[in-house]
Order: C-alpha cells, then sequence, then structure tokens
C-alpha cells in the first residue's frame, strides 16, 4: 500500500515536471532561452522542453513578422518652408541575427526613429519644397539605405521605406493653393481666347468662302446677260431692221432696264425713281454698259 502510494506521488512529480518544462513557440516567432541568466539557444516555432526549477528560462519570444513604423518629422527646406513629412518604414529582426537584435538594442521602434529623422534633416534642408515634392522616391530609397545600413549591425532588416506625405505649414499651403487657382484660372483663359481665336478664324474663312461665291455668281450673271443681249441683236439683225448696233444695244440695255424696275418694283417696293428726261436714259445705258465691262 505505501509502495503504492509512493509510485503514485512520483507519477504526479513527474508529470509536473514535464508539463512545467515543456513549451511551444509560435509560428514565424523565436524564443530566446537563458541558463541561469545566461544566453543558452534558441528556440524556432514547435514543441519544446526546458529544464525545471528555474534552470533554464524563456527570456523572451521574438517576432520574425514584418513590422511597421509611422513616423512624423518637422524640418525645413532650401528655401526656407517648414514642413512635416510623413514616413512609413517596414523593418523585421534577421532570422540569423536574432541574439544580437535582442541583446543589442532594448528599444529598436526608438532607434529607427532616431536614424530616419536624423537622414531626412540630412537630406531635405538641401532642396527645395518644389523639389521635395517631385522627389519623394529618391528621398525614401536614400533614408533606407541609410537607416538599413545603420540597423543592420543591431540585426534588424529594413524592408521597405515609404515617404507617405509631405504637408507644408498653413501659410505656405494657403499661398499654394492661391497659386494654383490662378493658375488654372490662366489656363481657363488661355482656353477660351483660343476658341474665340478659332470662331473668329472660321467666320472670317465663311465670309471670304461667301464673297467667293457671290463673284462667281455675279460674274455668271454678267455673263447671261451679254449672252442674252447678243443673242437679241443677232435675232433683230436677221429680222433685217435699219439700225446700227449701237441702237439696237441702247434700245435692249434700256427694255433690261426697265424689266428689272419692273421686277424689283413687283417685290414690295412701292416707289421707284426713274429719270425724268431722255438724257437720263442715256446716262443710264451709258452706267450699264461700264457695268458690264467692268
Amino acid at each position: 500500500m505505501v509502495f503504492t502510494i509512493l509510485l503514485v506521488f512520483i507519477a504526479i512529480i513527474v508529470l509536473w515536471l514535464m508539463f512545467s518544462s515543456a513549451y511551444t513557440v509560435r509560428q514565424q516567432s523565436v524564443a530566446i532561452i537563458e541558463r541561469l541568466g545566461k544566453f543558452h539557444v534558441i528556440s524556432n516555432s514547435g514543441f519544446h522542453f526546458r529544464l525545471p526549477f528555474g534552470i533554464d528560462s524563456i527570456a523572451a519570444v521574438v517576432q520574425l513578422r514584418i513590422l511597421q513604423k509611422n513616423i512624423i518629422v518637422e524640418t525645413k527646406t532650401k528655401d526656407n518652408v517648414f514642413i512635416k513629412l510623413a514616413v512609413a518604414t517596414q523593418y523585421r529582426v534577421s532570422e540569423d541575427k536574432v541574439k544580437d537584435a535582442y541583446y543589442s538594442l532594448s528599444n529598436p521602434e526608438a532607434q529607427i526613429s532616431a536614424y530616419i529623422e536624423d537622414a531626412l534633416r540630412s537630406a531635405v534642408p538641401k532642396l527645395t519644397l518644389d523639389e521635395v515634392f517631385e522627389r519623394k522616391d529618391e528621398i525614401a530609397l536614400d533614408v533606407q539605405r541609410q537607416v538599413a545600413e545603420e540597423m543592420a549591425g543591431y540585426g534588424y532588416k529594413v524592408v521597405k521605406t515609404l515617404l507617405t506625405g509631405v504637408e507644408p505649414d498653413e501659410e505656405v499651403k494657403q499661398s499654394m493653393n492661391e497659386i494654383n487657382a490662378a493658375q488654372r484660372k490662366r489656363a481657363a483663359a488661355k482656353e477660351l481666347a483660343e476658341a474665340d481665336k478659332i470662331k473668329i478664324v472660321t467666320s472670317a474663312e465663311a465670309e471670304a468662302e461667301k464673297d467667293r461665291l457671290r463673284g462667281i455668281g455675279i460674274a455668271e450673271q454678267r455673263k447671261a446677260i451679254v449672252d442674252g443681249l447678243a443673242d437679241s441683236i443677232k435675232e433683230l439683225k436677221d429680222s433685217n431692221i435699219s439700225l446700227t448696233e449701237e441702237q439696237l444695244m441702247s434700245i435692249l440695255l434700256t427694255n433690261q432696264y426697265l424689266d428689272t424696275m419692273n421686277v424689283f418694283a413687283s417685290k414690295g417696293n412701292s416707289t421707284v425713281f426713274l429719270p425724268s428726261n431722255p438724257q437720263g436714259f442715256d446716262d443710264i445705258r451709258t452706267q450699264i454698259l461700264s457695268a458690264l465691262k467692268a
């Protein structure tokens, strides 16, 4: 009976030692094991045992996943503009330097922030505000290179650094907005002026084309009149009328003029002024002949 109780007691002790010595490490993590206060071993993810009674202890569990640090850095540009830079840095512990990462730095985030601030405050004052906006990616890459070189000695790897925002002070922002608004107004005025110019040129071309067509129409009309008069003179000559060509032309032109006046009056013009003596008709004939020869 006593022996049985002793076996049960021993079994309980063994089970307790097993459970108290067992531990697990999660995926993408490693555990730093210290023995009697000194570094002993690094345990990767999985199930493990350690010596009981505080001989072996888990000093820390170090994450191997990518971490991100967001910071705001205030500095001044070459043209004396105060700006705030938003920076996002992704970093992780190098798997082969876990021991250095844990024992070298107690606060890696603060160290990374300090290096980023130092890099930006060295680079940005050499650039104007416009250059900072234009070269955001170049600045971020330069900062990433400098910080990566510094943090590599502590067992950290800088994966990516992004300059996510550049914000000038309020006074400068207001001035920039006013400048942008003025530029947009100038662009709109220029577009409007171009549209007016096109409209004027198109109208002028249309007028020129109209005048050209009007000229062709007048020329064809004059030719038709002359051809008609020539045919009339030929018919009168064939009728053996004893009149000279000049007399025939005078009669025909006078008749043509009177027909035109008749058409003019038929279109709503109630008053038509005619010469009061025969000499006036001679003047009309002379003017018509001059117009046909023009």
